[in-house]
């Protein structure tokens, strides 16, 4: 009897080809990816969506099964790297430690700050505190882990070992690692929040839309993460589903540009609409001068010799980001070429008074609005072909 029980053991209760239990591990680490965005990400610390009970505690219990991971630790976290984003206080920025350590020690840190009670206490809010939590999920984090060690050597045989010991390394190098470390190195971006947030593509199906890192810094309240029509946030597809089921309400998203292009003044509604796309207003901005700014820096290196070794690239980048972005030796770069072209110069500055509107918080919204309308008369006033475009877009928001 006990022979058979070994042999039970070592083969196990199901039996597959190799590929079926490559099909069974991806699948088992799909479902933790998703509780992690949808329960973890999306629903308790942004409120994005409400979930109902019943999606809810399976979220919870899995992630306890396959991470044990405490809601409070890991919300009170991520709010604290957004609310202390690449300062010496983000708990993983790759900006401050460096790409190797959060590459490679992202669990690690996330452990170390998981026992800063401050932190618990000050973003641990709102967080699940019901009997479950206090005497189960929290209290015996590491129960679930074996709990889930012996369900998979029951259901796979030794071969569950393995299938276990991808689960436990998956949220480590994907979430820890991966996202937290290259999602603020690597990548492109959208838009220009005042962090080095990126996306990287195409891991949206490994990492369940959470590559799409730079959107959701920029909305950071968004059930939605995926902003341009060719980038997929499978988290999205799910969250859909979900609320098709009635096992999810979905709060908010980012907010969709509108035009009416039969307005041609500037007044409250206007402000209304570029405060609310006030990021993505800076990323049209920047499409539509991005030719400007290639051939201005282009005919200027002509000109100017001395100015050969500036890489273009760079100087575009300095152009349409925060001055206090740039390190002091940046400044001064982008002092010089500025200086020499009018048309940079122009755009530049316009570029920075149109920030400074939004950034006015004394005046009403009649000055706004009216500082909004001087900016475009500006701008149709520059000469500059991209300017005078995008000051016609700009009062047509609605």
């Amino acid at each position: 009897m006990f022979s058979d029980l070994l042999i039970i053991l070592s083969a196990g209760l199901v039996d597959l080809p190799w590929w079926g239990y490559v099909l069974a591990t991806l699948s088992l680490t799909h479902i933790t990816i998703a509780s992690v965005t949808i329960y973890l990400h999306r629903h308790q610390s942004h409120h994005a969506l409400e979930l109902h009970p019943i999606a809810s505690h399976f979220f919870r219990f899995w992630l306890w099964l396959t991470t044990g991971i405490v809601t409070k630790e890991w919300a009170s976290i991520h709010r604290k790297h957004h609310a202390k984003c690449e300062t010496v206080d983000d708990p993983h920025s790759p900006q401050v430690l460096g790409i190797r350590k959060v590459l490679l020690e992202g669990a690690e840190l996330y452990r170390k700050e998981a026992k800063n009670l401050e932190t618990l206490e000050k973003y641990g809010r709102h967080t699940p505190d019901d009997w479950l939590e206090r005497n189960l999920y929290s209290k015996h984090s590491m129960l679930g882990i074996m709990l889930m060690l012996v369900i998979n050597v029951l259901l796979f045989g030794a071969i569950g070992l393995t299938i276990w010991a991808v689960q436990m390394a998956w949220i480590p190098i994907t979430a820890a690692g991966i996202i937290n470390g290259a999602g603020h190195y690597w990548g492109y971006r959208n838009f220009q929040p005042a962090d080095a947030s990126t996306n990287l593509l195409p891991w949206g199906i490994l990492i369940g839309g959470e590559e799409l890192h730079n959107n959701h810094h920029t909305y950071i309240g968004s059930a939605k993460l995926s902003s341009k029509w060719y980038e997929f946030d499978i988290g999205w597809l799910y969250i859909q589903s979900l609320a098709m089921l009635g096992l999810a309400e979905v709060k908010r998203v980012a907010p969709k540009v509108r035009l009416d292009k039969a307005k041609t003044v500037c007044d409250a509604d206007t402000l209304r609409a570029v405060l609310a796309n006030r990021y993505e207003v800076l990323a049209k901005y920047a499409k539509l001068l991005q030719k400007t700014y290639h051939e201005e820096i282009a005919q200027l290196k002509q000109r100017m010799p001395d100015l050969g070794k500036l890489d273009i690239k760079r100087v575009k980048h300095w152009l349409h980001i925060e001055v206090t972005d740039l390190t002091e030796r940046e400044k001064l770069k982008l002092e010089l070429v500025i200086q020499t072209c009018q048309k940079l110069n122009i755009a530049y500055t316009l570029r920075q008074d149109l920030v400074a509107i939004w950034h006015r918080s004394t005046a009403t919204k009649e000055q706004m609005a009216k500082e909004l309308e001087n900016w475009c008369h500006r701008a149709e006033e520059s000469g500059i072909e991209a300017l005078q475009k995008f000051s016609r877009q700009l009062r047509c928001y609605a």
